[in-house]
């Protein structure tokens, strides 16, 4: 039976377009095919799952504050689980005069949208968190409420279930093909030679995307990136309230019960293949712990106990969104490049991606800016603050 529309990727991303889309219009014929039902290398269960508001693109602070409704009341909104959302806020740290100023322009823009970042001071940050050293730190920027990390796979999972209910069916299989009748996007084919017909085609494949587009010709700027994550023990720092900290020498770090996660970006950073997922082990000692030790002495005594390696789908233009239509390819609608942001800004995307599918427009908030008109232009949307 032909679809009204298919979802290529069952991760949090297709799983939200398929949950809107049947919630917004029952009855629609709403197809996801997911090559791997375990999620094992998806990016939304290798995810540190966390939300902030705290970007210097005022659509993104205005995206994560429509997630953020949707997790703190999931089970309300969805039938979900409850998402156990821990506001420990995120702490962005300064260093020169130049980000300290960026820093101030952002938070006026994040408090206009309603956040409520605080700028503080290094006296105010040596006050507020006395285990850090802050001899290098021009300003800090803190989310005292509204950002933190919650369940990742819960949200996945409350989204999946939730649009199996509502009427969408899920299939087994890896899409290697975009079927194309003149110009239009008509379907896809699988690997195993099956073909899936639809009305529409939505790409929410993650770091797969770029390959099914140049297949047809469709250049597109988003690359595999890969990040190490550690899972850390550090007997003489115990703050189990503390945020999550960005710090400006180039690493993230929070608390995970009795130990910390965290990670940095190296300073040679090239796209990685598809099927790396072997943690570069050697980033802790060579860049993080040297990092984390200078930032907070309690981190003299630290130990890896794991660490595992994800990937960004990594948008080279302006590490920003692009989702809906392809205007070269009738019939496309795309979800992709969200520079490591996307699990939380799954619920407004899934949104979003349905309204235009639906109605042509934008309805709850105007996302148009993201749009694939401006990849295709060269015309960055920029981000700055990608973590």
């Amino acid at each position: 039976m032909q679809q009204d529309v298919v979802i290529v990727g069952g991760g949090v991303m297709g799983a939200s377009a398929a949950w809107w889309l049947t919630r917004l219009a029952p009855g629609l014929r709403v197809t996801v095919i997911e090559r791997d039902s375990s999620h094992a290398r998806a990016a939304t269960a290798l995810s540190v799952a966390s939300i902030r508001q705290q970007f210097t693109n005022p659509v993104n602070v205005q995206i994560s504050r429509f997630g953020l409704e949707m997790i703190r009341d999931f089970p309300a909104c969805t039938g979900g689980p409850d998402l156990c959302l821990r506001e420990n806020g995120y702490l962005f740290l300064a260093g020169s005069v130049a980000s300290a100023e960026v820093m101030r322009e952002a938070a006026a823009m994040q408090r206009g949208l309603g956040a409520a970042t605080e700028l503080l001071a290094p006296e105010a940050l040596a006050a507020r968190f006395p285990w850090l050293a802050l001899e290098d730190v021009m300003l800090g920027s803190f989310g005292a409420a509204g950002e933190g990390w919650f369940d990742n796979m819960g949200l996945l999972a409350g989204f999946r279930d939730g649009a199996r209910a509502q009427g969408a069916s899920w299939r087994h299989g890896a899409v290697v093909e975009l079927l194309r009748e003149g110009g239009p996007a008509t379907g896809v084919r699988l690997a195993d030679g099956a073909t899936v017909e639809a009305g529409a085609v939505v790409l929410a494949a993650g770091t797969g995307v770029a390959a099914l587009l140049q297949a047809v010709g469709e250049p597109w700027p988003v690359e595999v990136r890969k990040r190490t994550v550690f899972l850390i023990d550090a007997p003489e720092a115990r703050h189990p309230e503390a945020p999550l900290l960005v710090d400006h020498t180039g690493f993230y770090l929070r608390p995970d019960g009795r130990h910390w996660i965290a990670a940095t970006v190296p300073d040679h950073d090239p796209p990685a293949d598809p099927g790396d997922f072997a943690p570069r082990l050697e980033e802790f000692e060579d860049l993080l712990w040297p990092r984390l030790w200078a930032r907070a002495p309690g981190f003299a005594a630290a130990k890896v106990l794991r660490a595992w390696a994800g990937h960004y789908d990594f948008n080279t233009l302006d590490q920003n969104a692009i989702l809906g239509p392809h205007p070269a390819v009738p019939g496309l609608h795309v979800m992709s490049g969200f520079s490591g942001h996307g699990l939380q800004q799954a619920p407004a995307m899934g949104r979003g991606l349905a309204e235009l599918l639906l109605t042509g427009r934008f309805q709850t908030l105007d996302l148009s800016a993201l749009g694939v008109t401006r990849i295709l232009a060269g015309t960055p949307f920029p981000e700055h603050a990608v973590v």
